[in-house]
């Protein structure tokens, strides 16, 4: 298979706003891509070489890249880097060196996809002394064999740069009709890619197995599960009617989430986006090997900073120090931790996310061991309003966020929100709106002190039905000046030319970006809005909610932008805001 094959199908693709067509586009690929070849080519089509919780990168910044691209075409880096300034665009900066190439080739040859791949794969895993100037050759190497549109997404892919809005449920949907003939298996193929959230993975058993393969997929250690979610309310009373009966509270700690894997004396740390951080808590991974007494298993729970001094919870901003790539010695000593953990999903060979949650919790009593700040989520079983309330102020007094209830008949359900975990979390008790978890899509230019910065964020709620972001509000209150000052620093980053295929925006905002960073924001109430388009058209005609008098309150690195404040939450709250006026 031909690289330009793919070429074609991400310019065919940067052109199209249905979801629709995407898939149908996506497809046709799919069905005349090689059967060898079709995890590389989801990784590709995912701008990835290896899914990203395998935590390997290419190792090849902006500066590499055009040094490649100099060394292919001829062209001086002085000139590559003016055309940079220009259009602002690498990938744009590659396809036209490659049209005014200097050098002459004698023996080109057409890339193929395995070559790219393979040559790509080799970048990822050279390492050590002059490993740059090596993987600077091997990619000069493909450039030479690129025509101008392959320069051009091969530089994308190679940055993180490639944003085609095609997201893994869109994937999944074409894989399910590509080779499932019928979107009715979808869901069967979506609970073998949540557990082992690898979309390349799931295709290859699709093509050499068939939905037989899907059906007797099992969990393997090493490869993350796609995390459970809780859904949220207002009041204790709403817990009683939608669990009933006897449930467990269990407090909710202001940390950070993590699947922890250990397999023999290996252990492995997921984030709740799946990220590979175990270089990030050499102390938690050392808790756990010594703390949990089973051979392999997969266990869930909370990264908490505590003060060194008093044991008090520190909050989860002071906890992000941790996430470095350098002097990680230095922060283990300065913000110290504990781990509570409070779910078993696999024990020596065994599944346990079907069984309920009361066994879990009981098997994972057994394996660990509570001592060197490795303890279990401190919990109660009633079905006492009263005491669930005590224990929420409890929980409140004792730095956590607020409590999550539980079904104690729920089985671990991956990668869904479902109503066996509820949030009840200290916001929801006070009068105000309770804090949501937006996404950054756009920010308008400052003025005054913040004229070197963006003045507001664009920021959007998550459409998961659609699969798409729906607009909210624009945040420009509750930043810090430091806040302020590292905006661009944070979002440049995912900066594009225009809004996002998968952002439903009727604003037009000053700059554009990839839907990726997440923030937390609190409001007066929620209103509707004509110029918002969350819930468009539900409430009413021509009109969507919005938040009004935003203000910022923390980002939520450890959060992916799927795991933002769903369209329907919102609606919800907004009715739950009507009947209380009424």
């Amino acid at each position: 298979m031909l690289f330009i094959e793919l070429a074609n199908f991400f310019e065919k693709i940067e052109r199209i706003t249905a979801r629709s067509t995407i898939i149908d586009s996506l497809v046709n690929l799919l069905r005349k891509t090689p059967k060898d070849l079709i995890d590389k080519v989801i990784y590709l089509i995912q701008g990835e070489i290896f899914p990203s919780f395998y935590g390997i990168e290419l190792g090849l910044g902006e500066k590499l890249t055009l040094k490649a691209v100099s060394l292919a075409y001829g062209i001086e880096s002085y000139e590559l880097e003016k055309m940079l300034k220009r259009f602002g665009d690498i990938g744009k900066v590659a396809e036209i060196a490659a049209s005014k190439k200097k050098q002459v080739t004698l023996f080109k040859q057409p890339l193929t996809v395995k070559r790219v791949y393979e040559t790509l794969e080799k970048i990822a895993k050279t390492t050590g002394e002059k490993s740059q100037d090596l993987k600077v050759r091997l990619l000069s190497g493909l450039f030479v064999d690129a025509s101008p549109k392959e320069a051009k997404y091969l530089t994308r892919i190679i940055l993180g740069e490639l944003r085609l809005g095609v997201a893994d449920m869109t994937i999944l949907d074409a894989l399910t009709i590509a080779y499932a003939k019928s979107i009715g298996f979808r869901d069967e193929i979506e609970r073998a890619y949540n557990l082992c959230s690898d979309l390349g993975e799931i295709a290859k058993i699709l093509v050499n197995e068939g939905l037989e393969g899907i059906r007797k997929y099992k969990i393997k250690p090493g490869r993350p599960i796609r995390m459970m979610l809780a859904q949220r309310v207002e009041n204790v009373k709403e817990v009683a009617f939608k669990i009933g009966g006897k449930m467990a509270a269990e407090w909710k700690y202001d940390g950070e989430r993590i699947q922890a894997h250990k397999i023999g004396s290996k252990v492995i740390l997921f984030s709740r986006r799946l990220e590979n951080i175990t270089n990030q808590y050499p102390d938690a991974v050392e808790m756990l090997r010594k703390g949990l007494k089973s051979n392999e298993t997969i266990v869930e729970g909370e990264i908490v900073a505590i003060n060194p001094d008093t044991g008090e919870f520190l909050p989860f901003q002071e906890l992000m120090h941790r996430r470095r790539k350098h002097d990680i010695e230095i922060a283990v000593k300065r913000y110290p931790i504990n781990i509570f953990l409070f779910d078993i999903l696999y024990k020596d060979g065994e599944s346990l996310i079907d069984k309920p949650y009361i066994d879990r919790r009981k098997i994972l009593e057994e394996i660990v061991e509570q001592k060197n700040g490795l303890m279990l989520s401190k919990q109660i079983i009633t079905d006492n309003l009263e005491e669930i309330e005590k224990f929420f102020l409890e929980a409140i007094e004792n730095g956590c966020e607020g409590l999550i209830i539980k079904d104690l008949k729920g089985t671990y359900r991956a990668g869904a929100r479902e109503w066996l975990w509820i949030k009840l979390k200290k916001s929801y008790h006070s009068k105000m709106i309770e804090p949501v978890d937006l996404v950054v899509v756009g920010a308008f230019y400052g003025k005054g002190r913040r004229a070197k910065s963006y003045g507001a964020l664009l920021v959007a709620s998550y459409n998961k039905e659609k699969d798409i972001f729906e607009t909210v509000c624009k945040v420009g209150s509750g930043f810090t000046d430091t806040d302020i000052e590292r905006l661009p620093e944070i979002l440049n980053k995912y900066r594009i030319n225009k809004c996002h295929p998968r952002v439903f925006s009727k604003m037009e905002a000053d700059v554009w970006f990839e839907p990726n960073v997440v923030i937390e924001v609190i409001g007066d109430e929620l209103t509707l809005s004509p110029v918002h388009t969350c819930c468009y058209g539900k409430i009413q005609a021509g009109s969507g909610i919005a938040i009004r008098f935003p203000r910022f309150l923390r980002y939520r690195f450890d959060k992916d932008a799927k795991d933002a404040t769903t369209s329907d939450e919102i609606l919800e709250m907004y009715k739950r805001q009507l009947k209380k006026v009424e």
